[in-house]
């Protein structure tokens, strides 16, 4: 896939970002060398191939599940800048 200086002056403008015209060509050849080299791992067979998150295998550290008491919520509370009926009262984030 190539990239002209015209789809770099674009993205460039939806962005933001300040770029210079003598630097567009040159910014364009190299996002098209990006995507050139992106496409060839998309040529790589991965059937059968399982997802990993990590090149070393390693086991988690479990813990045993106990139910606990939860502790005091007058002590969790105290630091609270505001509290209603024994929960957190934080500022309205979402319309």
């Amino acid at each position: 896939m190539a990239i002209d200086a015209a789809t770099v002056r674009k993205v460039a403008r939806l962005a933001r970002i300040a770029e210079p015209e003598d630097r567009l060509e040159p910014l364009a050849k190299e996002l098209s060398g990006i995507l050139n080299w992106i496409e060839q791992l998309n040529e790589v067979d991965t059937d059968g191939v399982e997802p990993m998150t990590t090149s070393v295998e390693t086991a988690l550290p479990m813990r045993d599940d106990i139910v606990t008491d939860g502790g005091d919520p007058a002590k969790v509370l105290a630091n609270a800048p505001k509290a209603n009926k024994n929960f957190f009262v934080v500022p309205k984030v979402v319309e």
